[in-house]
């Protein structure tokens, strides 16, 4: 488990601490060590590994390709079914996906270092190939657009590029990459890693990217509908949950995500300024990933409050260990009830909560803790408004299993529907298999005595 430098109370981190603290939490298998870990491998017939996959790679391939010294082979192969394979073994819950079925945990103690040895494999391919691994196919004449150049998105617009069709993503920030380059801890993501990825993913040829394209504001679906064969929606759930009580408006009451976009894109960190009494309100991975930033800063104090027990957080145990490790105070059975100061926050109050009848409910019990500095961890909703046409259901776009919306020749895939977990690796498998079946729907024979 990794231990950062934290501040404790004695002197404020140095410049030095806080560069170390977002170094790489996993730093890279050397050659040596990826083999061995590689030769562990039994390479089981119908591998749990590979079930437990969403975007199914074949990881005993994979491994024993490694193991052979078929590095480059062995990117391909786990490229071929992920093509962000390099943030997926960086940032993706492989504790609780591949290596949780790893049958060598019931031999040995511990799995295969799967997540590990992808990146190996992946990492060396980026770095040293003079070229994209894959050809594109015969030209189509087909085009497709893409709303939003996060994992969706992209990996729509490679497999959709792959199969011969031209490409057009329009994203509404400044770069791209969608939550692996704004949303993730900047310690997983390290080295301008998810920029290099995309860099990469582009090598493919026949996708073209325009920033700062806003559905709504400058990007309208109907247009796109008019001009293009195909549309993929795959913009994610960018509108913040309110908690809806006092004082939520005060400064220093944040969405967390906010946070760790400012934290991500900050070419000096230490110059980031942060409280010393940092809450973090919450139970998912992204509270996880605020909470143990905050100490990385340098706040002496950060404590996590979730409103039910531990065994309910979505954030795995991994990342609870992470946080704990390092100083940040978990509060369970506990929800906000309001926000108290002047000029900014200054107390937060909470109340303890209990199940009566099935049903989550505050208790007469209340607890105050002193800050300066809340961070929302709540959740994201899908943006509404600029959908007008598409059905929508508990709050995300319904698909049928070709990932077609309820407009003609209107697909998505990633956070905005409901595929599974929103995780990075089930993003990519959504853009992957919308693409595919968008480019066979459009290569598809008209159909016999249709009216014409």
């Amino acid at each position: 488990m990794r231990h950062f430098k934290l501040n404790t109370g004695s002197a404020d981190l140095s410049r030095e601490d806080i560069a170390h603290n977002f170094s790489d939490l996993h730093p890279p298998l050397e050659p040596a060590q990826a083999v061995v870990d590689a030769a562990r491998c039994i390479y089981c017939y119908d591998a749990p590994c590979l079930n437990a996959c969403p975007t199914r790679i074949d990881i005993p391939k994979f491994i024993h390709q490694i193991r052979s010294g078929n590095i480059e082979g062995s990117a391909k192969t786990i490229l071929s079914a992920n093509i962000m394979g390099g943030t997926c073994a960086r940032a993706c819950p492989t504790e609780v996906l591949c290596e949780q079925v790893c049958v060598v945990n019931h031999t040995e103690g511990a799995s295969v270092k799967i997540g590990d040895l992808q990146r190996f494999a992946v990492d060396h391919l980026i770095e040293t190939s003079a070229a994209h691994p894959f050809e594109r196919a015969a030209e189509t004449g087909k085009r497709f657009a893409v709303i939003g150049a996060g994992p969706a998105g992209l990996a729509f617009a490679h497999r959709a590029a792959m199969l011969g069709n031209d490409v057009v993503i329009y994203e509404a920030k400044s770069k791209p990459g969608g939550l692996n380059e704004y949303g993730l801890a900047a310690y997983k993501m390290a080295n301008n890693f998810a920029q290099r990825e995309v860099e990469f993913l582009l090598g493919i040829g026949g996708i073209e990217i325009e920033y700062k394209k806003l559905l709504g504001d400058n990007l309208v679906l109907d247009d796109l509908r008019r001009d293009f064969d195909a549309v993929f929606i795959g913009a994610g759930l960018t509108g913040n949950r309110a908690l809806h009580i006092p004082g939520e408006a005060l400064n220093g009451v944040r969405n967390a995500l906010e946070f760790i976009e400012v934290v991500r894109e900050a070419d000096d960190k230490s110059k980031i300024p942060i409280s010393h009494n940092v809450i973090v309100i919450g139970g998912g991975n992204t509270a996880i990933d605020a909470a143990v930033q905050a100490k990385c800063l340098g706040a002496r104090n950060v404590t996590l409050v979730y409103r039910r027990g531990p065994e309910a957080m979505s954030a795995t145990e991994w990342e609870q260990d992470l946080a704990k490790a390092n100083g940040v105070v978990m509060r369970f059975w506990a929800a906000p009830q309001s926000f108290v100061g002047n000029d900014g926050v200054k107390t937060a109050t909470f109340a303890e909560m209990d199940v009566r009848n099935g049903k989550l409910s505050p208790t007469e019990t209340t607890f105050e803790i002193k800050t300066d500095l809340v961070l929302k961890a709540i959740g994201q909703s899908l943006e509404e408004t600029e959908l007008a046409g598409l059905k929508i259901e508990n709050g995300k776009i319904v698909v049928d299993k070709q990932f077609r919306t309820s407009l003609d020749g209107v697909y998505a895939g990633g956070d905005c529907i409901a595929s599974g977990e929103d995780l990075t690796v089930q993003a990519v498998e959504d853009g992957k298999q919308a693409a595919i079946c968008a480019d066979a729907y459009l290569r598809a024979p008209p159909v016999k005595g249709a009216a014409e």
